[in-house]
């Protein structure tokens, strides 16, 4: 049984998003999972009223699996992190991520502020020995198959320990969640050669071969999108956040572009090519989660769909059942002999 606790009040479209979201993840979990709406109880009750009066009418058993937990405070966009923690300790944020440090939930989801969110987690949860800083990894879709790709956004500027660090986690990320086995670690540079790339990035790649890891090399922006370089198949890539957010917001824009595209000048019916372009969709990860915390915690898109949310939710039950904190503490302590 997992219990998954949902900023009701994060992101550009809450409550309608957020409560619409939870009861479609209601409609496909087990009967044994429940959701745990925080925020304004009055908003909640009204919106979750108006969603089971409408569009989920037909979903049973919707408030036995649902409870309501009040949080008086809403973060917004303009709330710095710091602030958010010791002025807004009755935020929906705050009190989610409460709930699992007192052993009453197992997860939190939140399409809310993503400083806000990371700063929250990393002071409450507290990080793995071994780590200076957590990292979002993220599902980007390739010719092959999915890989996970991080740091998404969380640190702009990172150490080469640091970047070794994210490939730890990213391997036990791509274990769990993925499904890999010995999962290959890509190092994204401007080139294939180990001198190719900045200080950092080269610096990580000589401290990378030596890590007890399947580094595949350096990984150029064409081999992400075909999901391997030419030493094989690739699992991970690792990059700071100033890099790897540029790429997600680029593979986001993809699908729109490419439907615009073969609109207009090929006079295409975009219906029939939706659904090949559909692995693009942001709202089809739904959220990522932040890696490196003692802790389970979801980002989301800050405009996130009730579909995003949906999956958002899946990704965190994932994590629970796999027990993916557990595996990277261990995974963290078995290196530590090693230079990260």
């Amino acid at each position: 049984m997992a219990r998954i606790a949902l900023d009701a009040m994060g992101g550009d479209h809450a409550p309608h998003a957020t409560i619409a979201g939870a009861l479609s993840a209601l409609s496909e979990l087990g009967q044994a999972h429940t959701i745990q709406l925080v925020g304004r109880s009055e908003v909640i009750r009204k919106q979750l009223d108006d969603e089971l009066a409408g569009d989920f009418a037909g979903l049973v058993n919707a408030h036995e699996r649902l409870e309501i937990i009040e949080a008086p405070d809403v973060i917004t966009m303009a709330d710095k992190p710091a602030v958010v923690i010791r002025g807004k300790p009755k935020s929906s944020m705050m009190v989610g991520l409460t709930l699992q440090t007192t052993g009453k939930s197992d997860a939190f989801v939140s399409a809310g502020s993503t400083g806000a969110q990371m700063a929250a987690s990393t002071v409450l949860f507290k990080l793995h020995a071994g780590l200076t800083r957590p990292a979002i990894g993220t599902i980007l879709p390739t010719a092959r198959n999915p890989v996970v790709m991080l740091d998404a956004g969380a640190n702009v500027d990172c150490s080469p320990d640091e970047l070794v660090q994210f490939a730890r986690l990213g391997t036990v990320y791509a274990e769990d969640i993925l499904g890999r086995s010995n999962p290959a670690v890509g190092l994204l540079s401007i080139g294939e050669e180990p001198e190719k790339g900045n200080a950092a990035v080269k610096e990580a790649h000589k401290l990378l071969k030596k890590a007890e890891l399947n580094f595949a090399g350096n990984v150029e922006g064409r081999d992400v999108l075909q999901g391997e370089n030419r030493r094989g198949v690739v699992d991970v890539v690792v990059c700071d956040g100033f890099v790897g957010n540029v790429l997600l917001k680029f593979y986001e824009s993809v699908a729109p572009l490419m439907l615009a595209i073969l609109k207009k000048k090929a006079g295409i019916d975009w219906r029939k090519i939706e659904p090949g372009l559909r692995q693009f969709d942001p709202s089809e990860v739904g959220g990522a989660p932040l890696l490196g915390v003692k802790g389970v915690s979801v980002i989301c898109h800050g405009a996130s769909s009730p579909r995003a949310i949906k999956n958002a939710i899946g990704v965190a039950l994932r994590a629970v059942e796999t027990q993916m904190n557990d595996h990277i503490g261990k995974r963290l302590a078995q290196s530590s002999g090693v230079r990260t």
